[in-house]
This record gives C-alpha cells, sequence and structure tokens, in this order.
C-alpha cells in the first residue's frame, strides 16, 4: 500500500474523529443552552401558577365571604319573621284568652239565669198539670152531660161519625175509579171502534152460510124397502160401512142420517144419494160406493183446507192441521158453519192486526185456526179451546198461536197480543145479525139468568132482559141506591155478567134510578 494514501487515510480518520468531538461538544452546550431556558420558563410558569393560585384563593375567599354574609342576612330577616309572627300569635293569644273568659263570664251569668228560669218552669208545669187535670175532669163532665142530651154514647159516636167519613171515602172513591174507568173506556172504545170498523169495512162475508145437512131425499118410498134390504142387511151393512145411525120413518120422501162425526155423515149422505141413484143397492154396491166416497170426500177436505190456506196466504203448516182445517167445512155451531167463521175471523185479526202494526199473517193464522179443537173435540177430553191448544202445539205451530186459541174465550191468562185481536174478531164474526142461531130453550135459559144475577144484587126492584138478551134494564129503590152507587151498580153487574155468563157480542147494562113524589087531592 501507498504510504501517502495511508497518511491520508489516518489524516481523514483523526479529523473525523475531531469533528465528532466538536459536534458532542456543541451538542452539549445546546443541551445547557435548552436546559437552562427550560428552567427559566418553569420558574416563571412556576410563578404564574402561584400568582393565579393566590388570585383563585383570594376570589374563592371573598366568594365565600360574601355568600356568609349574604346567609346571615337571610338568617336574621326569617329570624326576625319569626319574632315578628310570634308576637302577632302571642297578642292573638291574648286577645282570644281576653274573649273567652268574657264569654265565660256571660255564660254564667246565662246559666244563673236557666236556673232561675228552669224553677219558674217547673213551677208552671205543676200548675198546667192541675189546670190540665181540672181541664179533663169538665171535659169528662161536658161529654157526659152531652151524651145524656143526644142520647148517644161517645162510642156510638165515634162509630157514626166514622161511618160517615168511610161512606164519603167511598163514595169519592167510587167517583175517582168511575172518572178513571169511564176516561179509558173512551179512548179504548174510540180506538177499538175505529179498528173494528175499519176491519168490518174491509171485509164483509156472507151472514147467512150454508149448514151441513143430513137428510137425503128419495124419488118414492118404495126406495124405504130397497134402502132396508132383505131382513134389513142393506141398511145393516150402510151402517157398518159409514159408521152412522140410518133413521127411516113415515116422513115421506126423506131418510134421516144421524151421526155426532160431521165428516162420516157428510159421507154417509153423498153415498145414499149415489146408492138412490144408481139403484142398485146391495152390500157389495155399498161398500163400493162408500170407499169411493169416503175417498172424494177426503181429497175435498184436503182441497177445502188448502184453498183456506191460499186464500189466506198462509204457508208451512203441518197436513194433519191443514186436514182439521177442511173438516171445519162439515162442522157448523149455532148454525153456522165454522169454516167460513174461521176464515172471516182470520181476515178480521189479520186486518186489525195490521192496524196495530203487528204481523197480520200470525193474527190470520190464529184466527183460521182459534176453533181447530170443534172438529177433534170428541177425540179428546177438554174444551175445544184446550183440544185446539194441544193440537197446535204438537203440530209445531208458534207459542202466539197457541196461547190464541186456548185464551180467546179467556179460559187461560192471555200471554201474546194477538189473542185479544183473536177474540175480538170471533166476537165480531159471531155477533153479526142472522150469523149464529140458538135453540128457544137455550135462549130462554139465558135471559133468565141475565135478570137472576141482576136481581140478586141489593137495592135492584126489578130487572128486564130486552134486545134478545143483548141489553139487560135494571131498575132500582131511588131511597136505597143514590147516583153514584147506580154508577158502580152496572159496573158490578157488568163484571158479573162477564165471568157467570157466555155470550157473543156484548151485554148492555142500564140502571134506572128514579125518585116519585106522590099526592092526593082532596
Amino acid at each position: 500500500m501507498n504510504p501517502n494514501w495511508l497518511w491520508v487515510v489516518l489524516g481523514g480518520v483523526a479529523a473525523a474523529i475531531a469533528g465528532f468531538a466538536l459536534g458532542i461538544a456543541g451538542a452539549r452546550r445546546v443541551a445547557r443552552s435548552g436546559l437552562l431556558r427550560a428552567e427559566q420558563l418553569a420558574e416563571q410558569m412556576a410563578a404564574d401558577s402561584t400568582r393565579r393560585a393566590d388570585s383563585i384563593v383570594r376570589a374563592a375567599s371573598l366568594e365565600a365571604e360574601n355568600a356568609m354574609a349574604a346567609q346571615r342576612i337571610e338568617l336574621e330577616r326569617e329570624m326576625l319573621g319569626a319574632r315578628e309572627d310570634l308576637r302577632r300569635r302571642v297578642h292573638d293569644a291574648d286577645v282570644r284568652e281576653s274573649a273567652l273568659a268574657k264569654r265565660l263570664e256571660i255564660l254564667d251569668r246565662k246559666d244563673a239565669g236557666l236556673g232561675e228560669r228552669s224553677l219558674a218552669l217547673d213551677a208552671k208545669q205543676k200548675v198546667l198539670e192541675e189546670r190540665l187535670k181540672e181541664s179533663t175532669q169538665l171535659i169528662a163532665e161536658e161529654n157526659a152531660r152531652l151524651e145524656r142530651i143526644a142520647g148517644v154514647r161517645k162510642e156510638d159516636a165515634k162509630r157514626m161519625l166514622l161511618k160517615n167519613l168511610e161512606d164519603e171515602a167511598h163514595v169519592d172513591a167510587s167517583r175517582r175509579a168511575r172518572e178513571i174507568r169511564e176516561e179509558a173506556e173512551r179512548w179504548a172504545q174510540q180506538e177499538s171502534r175505529k179498528i173494528i170498523a175499519l176491519a168490518i169495512q174491509r171485509y164483509a162475508a156472507e151472514q147467512c152460510v150454508e149448514t151441513t145437512v143430513a137428510v137425503v131425499g128419495l124419488a118414492s118410498d118404495d126406495m124405504k124397502g130397497r134402502i132396508i134390504g132383505r131382513e134389513g142387511r142393506n141398511i145393516r151393512a150402510f151402517e157398518k160401512e159409514t159408521g152412522v145411525d140410518v133413521v127411516i120413518d113415515d116422513t115421506p120422501g126423506a131418510v134421516l142420517i144421524s151421526s155426532f162425526d160431521p165428516v162420516r155423515r157428510e159421507v154417509a149422505r153423498l153415498a145414499m144419494e149415489k146408492l138412490v141413484q144408481d139403484g142398485r143397492i146391495h152390500p157389495g154396491r155399498i161398500e163400493e160406493i162408500v170407499a169411493e166416497v169416503r175417498a172424494s170426500v177426503d181429497a175435498g177436505v184436503r182441497e177445502s183446507g188448502e184453498r183456506a190456506l191460499l186464500d189466506l196466504g198462509i204457508n208451512g203448516m203441518a197436513p194433519a192441521l191443514v186436514d182439521c182445517v177442511g173438516r171445519m167445512k162439515f162442522r157448523t155451531s149455532y148454525g153456522q158453519n165454522c169454516l167460513a167463521h174461521s176464515l172471516e175471523v182470520a181476515y178480521l185479526a189479520g186486518v186489525m192486526a195490521s192496524e196495530l202494526n203487528l204481523d197480520p199473517k200470525v193474527a190470520r193464522r190464529a184466527g183460521l185456526l182459534h176453533d181447530i179443537g170443534k172438529v177433534a173435540s170428541h177425540e179428546a177430553e177438554g174444551s175445544h179451546t184446550t183440544v185446539g191448544a194441544e193440537l197446535a202445539r204438537r203440530h209445531g205451530e208458534p207459542e202466539d198461536v197457541v196461547n190464541a186459541i186456548a185464551a180467546h174465550h179467556g179460559d187461560v191468562p192471555t200471554t201474546s197480543l194477538y189473542t185479544p185481536i183473536v177474540a175480538a174478531a170471533d166476537a165480531v164474526s159471531g155477533s153479526r145479525p142472522g150469523a149464529r142461531r140458538e135453540s128457544i130453550e137455550h135462549y130462554v135459559k139465558r135471559l133468565a139468568k141475565l135478570e137472576e144475577i141482576a136481581d140478586a144484587f141489593a137495592g135492584v126492584e126489578k130487572s128486564y132482559a130486552i134486545q134478545a138478551g143483548r141489553e139487560i134494564r135494571v131498575v132500582v129503590s131511588g131511597r136505597k141506591v143514590d147516583d153514584e152507587q147506580a154508577k158502580q151498580l152496572a159496573f158490578d153487574i157488568s163484571r158479573r155478567l162477564e165471568k157467570e155468563i157466555e155470550y157473543p157480542g156484548q151485554i148492555k147494562v142500564v140502571v134506572i134510578r128514579e125518585t116519585r113524589a106522590i099526592e092526593y087531592a082532596k
């Protein structure tokens, strides 16, 4: 290696080392200078912090002193208020105590005065008791004197007075009840007459209806022998097949057929007419004709029932009830055909129900079936209303219809609004002039019963049933019955007639009271 180059290298290394040493020395000087500045800055910051802390402490101390001063002032103010309030309360207590003392003094004076008054009242009470005893004795003596003068004891006088008051109260109550009843009757009659009149105007049925007859006309009396047959075999066969009684007597040109069943009687009548027209009368032919007529009558019964339902717009009725409706065609009551009567009642009930905003179909259904028990009354026990209601219930009729059937004669309580409608329609249909007829015996008995009921009342001198039993006039004694009692008597008689007599329509009760003064000039 070149020596010069080595010295150059060594010189460079030495120069580097010297530079490095100088750098370190410079860095130390710089570091000392920064440290010195940092120490100065720290001392300055510490001084500033001390000053700030002192300032904050002084401010906090001042603020605390101010707050304490404010609180002290507030407490002093509150203490002053409390002292003033306490002073005021003490003053009020002193005033109240003074007032109470005055009141106690006044009460003491009043107590003394009350004691004196109590003594005075006790003395007066004793005087009053003595005077009461004297008054009671005087009243007793006066009552005894009055009893001697009047000749009536005090108890008797009380009873007489109470009796008079009771009679007056009864008269007043009767008058008030009569006024209320008359007012209600006027309103009810006005409305009911309007509805019934409208129903009658809208439906006018024939008043004379066809009745079922059981007489078969014969061309000659020779036919009677053929009907009887040899040794009576024909008539026995006929009665056996039809279930009726054939009466052949001296009546010219006629044979009477008797049976409790109207359908059987109709079958027998038609069969007898066919046999008479045919002329061939023997047991075989009788059996054939009766079977043919029975089938025809059964078909006619069903057809009549269906026609009635169709005319009334009724549907959904059990076939058994339809047959019963058709069988009413052969039944009469008081000479009135049951089916015609039931149709009329159904129409009238439907019109009345419409006016009362009820269902007219239910009313027509109840009106048609109201007498359904009459065609089956011989097959079951009880009245036609009971039998008809049970029959309708058994075949699924509505309860309104069942109650209308059972209660339209008042036999059971009314639970449906349709029942009085059906009852009114039934009365209208049955009371038409000429609609029904009754036997003279029943008619006379009914009139006698009317007069008997009226004569049973006190004060009645005589009664007369007139207008075919639709009016009864009652003559009373003018001395025993006054005007108010006469009005009450008319009401009582009408109610008793309703309970004890069955009649179509209504019965007018007229009570006549008169006073006669009779003198003779001599």
